[in-house]
């Protein structure tokens, strides 16, 4: 009698072992703070719309979402963090247009297959901006003057190989225009060029129109077009490049959450779903608009799609102009 009682007693603290190990392998997601990895400096725009869907998600989830700056690299640091990181949910990250760009570039470790992607929440185009007094009644025309006139049109807004270079070199290219017909001279960034650009130093600047906007206010600057298929919900009188020219290249600056490759799938569907109705929120519009920045929400399978036809496209041009490695 007292072996059979020792027995069931065995028997029944094994099941309850057994059930206490199930319930743990099905406990629901999040159990305890998310890491949120941005891979560039704090107070930079990146970082401030990552706190704010940090911020969001915490709301949602009741568990912490902590951002963490991982920078360096030109990104790179952060961006190969995200994607090392253990892919059990607690380890995501914001990725950005320049994850698409360090395999060509020579800079091993970080390509498109290196992520599970779990959404887009924002996009802003490349605009080509020129003197507002400059005489062109469009992009065409600006285009046309280009074909005309190899190597006179002189661009600018980056340093050679970044992202407004490749902007435009690539829709150059995309049109069976040589890139070289319109030389691009390295700048520090979008302010010294667009200050270039006004004086009359050079002639056409990449760079996104919020940029742009206080010396197109001043008359100075003119925005011909957006380099993208769809217009900008901030700056809907601008045209783009789809429209204009009939071409296919919108190589936009994004910002959107991923997590390494293998992430659960009931994870990314959480996340993705509680992403859809951040952007969705009027409070988080308001935010991203005073920032100068649009809400462009896209779910997993297209934020994916995008990434890869960047990652294609950027590798493509970079090619041509002899970038790649």
């Amino acid at each position: 009698m007292k072996s059979t009682l020792k027995t069931l007693v065995h028997t029944t603290v094994a099941a309850a072992a057994l059930l206490g190990l199930a319930g743990a392998a099905h406990a629901e997601w999040p159990e305890r703070a998310v890491t949120v990895i941005v891979p560039w400096s704090a107070g930079g725009g990146t970082d401030a719309t990552a706190r704010a869907v940090a911020a969001d998600l915490e709301e949602k989830f009741g568990q912490p979402f902590n951002v963490v700056n991982r920078t360096g690299g030109g990104g790179l640091v952060g961006h190969s963090a995200i994607a090392n990181a253990k892919a059990d949910g607690y380890t995501i990250g914001v990725i950005t247009i320049e994850s698409t760009m360090y395999e060509t570039q020579g800079l091993p470790g970080v390509n498109p297959d290196s992520y599970d992607y779990i959404g887009r929440y924002n996009a802003d185009a490349i605009g080509i901006n020129v003197q507002a007094d400059a005489g062109y009644d469009g992009v065409q025309a600006l285009i046309d003057d280009v074909k005309a006139n190899p190597g006179k049109i002189t661009a600018s807004g980056a340093n050679r190989g970044g992202l407004s270079h490749l902007a435009w070199a690539g829709l150059l290219n995309k049109l069976d225009i040589a890139p070289d017909a319109s030389p691009w001279v390295a700048s520090d960034g979008s302010a010294p060029a667009l200050q270039q650009l006004a004086a009359g130093a050079i002639d056409v600047v990449s760079t996104s129109p919020a940029e742009a906007r206080s010396l197109v206010e001043a008359g100075e600057v003119a925005t011909l077009a957006l380099i993208a298929d769809e217009r900008s919900p901030l700056f809907p009188d601008i045209p783009t490049t789809t429209e204009a020219l009939d071409v296919q290249w919108s190589p936009m600056p994004f910002r959107g959450l991923a997590g390494p490759a293998g992430l659960p799938a009931e994870t990314v569907e959480k996340l993705e779903a509680a992403l859809q109705e951040i952007c969705d929120d009027p409070d988080f519009q308001k935010f991203m608009s005073s920032r100068g920045f649009s809400v462009a929400y896209q779910d997993s399978a297209t934020f994916k799609q995008t990434v890869y036809n960047d990652y294609e496209g950027l590798a493509e041009t970079m090619k041509v102009l002899g970038l790649a490695k």
